[in-house]
């Protein structure tokens, strides 16, 4: 079998012939997964077989459930990462699952297809691995001891599930003093706002229409010292450039987080410009990158992986030395 395929709404996906998992994204050929699943595999003893599956950005409904089809009725597919059409794939597909965990149906999106017997499940896994990616390095009790803010430049799933994570689990003292959302299209901050209807303890939440990176220049000028700016758009991997011009002013003492850890990490570059003059922080996306794998994998394999520990940091090590 192909390590990736283009997909379309006809294209006749063969039938694996031994267990395998797929990476549904853009450029999955590009990802260092195709370099790490295997040594991740050798170590837990799995299936070391795996395939990409490049969909467009917001592709066709009929392209999704003809990938997600295949891998319910095939019987050695096991399951798929998504990354990216978490929410598309999801809404064009959801008749073909037979299960849907508490955050993929709050969230309306899924990161995680494994099957469970028979049945076809879906996880939203982002709210975890985000959760656990930011305390890998922002410090305990960051939001009370500072007072800082969060600016989440995208409204998409990986949006959506860093915020709702931290609406679910902050302590009412440790809180973002106020959460800024901006976005490209007006949609998919309705959706975001819809559903942190349900899930928002009080947090002061709002949502920009931001068609042009100076609108998102702007925004990020009104930060409090210490605040988060994430680039959670895809710019810089799954298409070029960045959401904000070189001509924007991190906020002082801050921290800048790019989820991608790969491509033309515009972001990063327009970070580390300041990182001295703005005592920037700066991180890139490479543990969001493993603790998403690891627990989808977990959940794809029927396997257990600690999320921290010497087994945890065994794989990291792994996944750094193939990188």
């Amino acid at each position: 079998m192909s390590n990736a395929f283009c997909a379309t709404a006809d294209l006749r996906f063969p039938q694996a012939n031994e267990p395998t998992m797929y990476f549904i994204g853009v450029t999955t050929g590009k990802s260092s997964i195709m370099r790490v699943f295997p040594a991740w595999a050798r170590r837990l003893g799995i299936s070391e077989h795996i395939v990409g599956i490049d969909c467009k950005w917001h592709d066709d409904a009929a392209v999704y459930r003809n990938v997600v089809s295949f891998i319910k009725s095939d019987p050695l597919s096991l399951g798929a990462l998504v990354t990216t059409h978490k929410i598309d794939l999801l809404a064009a597909t959801r008749d073909l699952f037979d299960a849907l965990d508490p955050y993929a149906q709050l969230m309306g999106e899924i990161s995680s297809i494994s099957k469970q017997g028979a049945k076809l499940a879906g996880h939203a896994k982002d709210p975890i691995t985000s959760g656990l990616s930011l305390a890998a390095f922002l410090p305990e009790n960051y939001w009370a001891a500072t007072g800082a803010e969060l600016f989440v430049l995208g409204a998409g799933g990986s949006s959506i599930a860093l915020t709702c994570y931290l609406m679910e689990t902050c302590a009412p003292g440790n809180r973002p003093a106020r959460i800024v959302v901006s976005n490209r299209s007006e949609p998919r901050l309705a959706e975001m706002k819809h559903i942190h209807a349900k899930t928002n303890p009080g947090i002061s939440v709002e949502y920009h229409h931001c068609p042009h990176p100076e609108d998102n220049d702007r925004l990020c000028a009104t930060l409090k010292p210490g605040s988060l700016v994430v680039n959670a758009t895809g710019l810089g991997k799954d298409a070029p450039g960045s959401p904000l011009t070189d001509a924007a002013v991190f906020p002082e003492g801050g921290y800048a987080w790019d989820f991608n850890y790969r491509g033309n990490l515009v972001f990063l570059d327009q970070a580390r410009a300041q990182e001295k003059a703005r005592g920037l922080k700066i991180e890139d996306g490479w543990i969001y990158f493993i603790h998403g794998w690891t627990r989808v994998i977990a959940e794809v394999f029927h396997i257990d992986i600690p999320a921290s520990g010497p087994a945890f940091d065994e794989l990291s090590a792994i996944a750094a030395s193939v990188r």
